[in-house]
């Protein structure tokens, strides 16, 4: 079996590379040019939301593929929208939902909102590397973890937005050789834990995340001698399992249905 570490950097040493390959592969191109020719046409959250590929294609930009089948939950986010401080979405923890917002905010710019960069071209950006992040986790689950950690870890401000993205703590827990069951403990408890081991400014430092990251492997390695625990790690990141999400965030759900 070929180590985490190989695996990871057989992508990561060239991410252009690898996303230009994953342009072209069929059915990326065809939702891919679905998406550009047609997200220009969506002037409000209804729009959206009311038409299934460009959702879907949007959802899964932005990670958030295991929320597609919630279109009344997602709907509430974009006709509330971020400015508010009171907003639905910032009451949320996972910053995956800011980010859908931030990026469809029909509330500030209405029917202009998909006329912009960032909702064409920037989500078609972020589709990819979502969609490569994915593949690589279909031979190996720590490499997606990898890649993810790559990825948000230079945007991380604190401790708590670690441990509140069930992929980044795992990521740091695995590196850092502690155990899965320290996720149930005392939260304050946690924070501490790590603010004693991780300096979060490290993170963007390339050559400080990249040993991070090369921690992480070897870690992961040692611990799953057998192979990635596929089950496990996918709950990490939604899933079609509602176990991957928060008991608060499936009641807020449940009232949109």
């Amino acid at each position: 079996m070929v180590g985490t570490l190989t695996d990871y950097r057989l992508i990561a040493r060239d991410i252009p590379r690898s996303v230009a390959q994953l342009r072209s592969d069929p059915a990326v191109a065809r939702e891919t040019e679905f998406y550009l020719a047609h997200i220009g046409d969506v002037k409000s959250a209804d729009d959206l939301v009311s038409n299934r590929r460009l959702f879907e294609y949007a959802m899964k930009a932005h990670g958030l593929e295991d929320m597609i089948y919630a279109k009344a939950f997602m709907a509430k986010i974009l006709d509330e929208g971020h400015d508010d401080p009171e907003a639905f979405v910032n009451k949320l923890t996972d910053k995956r939902y800011q980010d859908f917002a931030e990026t469809f905010d029909f509330t500030r710019y209405g029917a202009a909102t998909t006329s912009f960069t960032k909702t064409q071209q920037g989500v078609v950006d972020r589709y990819l590397r979502q969609t490569l992040e994915l593949n690589a986790g279909n031979g190996n689950e720590a490499v997606r973890l990898a890649l993810y950690f790559e990825r948000k870890a230079p945007e991380l401000n604190s401790v708590t937005e670690i441990l509140a993205d069930k992929a980044l703590s795992r990521v740091v827990r695995a590196a850092l050789g502690l155990p899965e069951s320290l996720a149930t403990s005392d939260l304050d408890h946690q924070i501490a834990l790590i603010e004693s081991r991780v300096d979060i400014a490290d993170f963007t430092d390339p050559e400080k995340l990249s040993k991070f990251i090369e921690r992480f492997t070897v870690m992961w390695d040692m611990a799953n001698p057998s192979g990635v625990d596929n089950a496990v790690a996918g709950l990490l990141f939604g899933g079609t399992s509602s176990y991957g999400l928060s008991a608060d965030l499936m009641l807020a759900i449940q009232k949109f249905k």
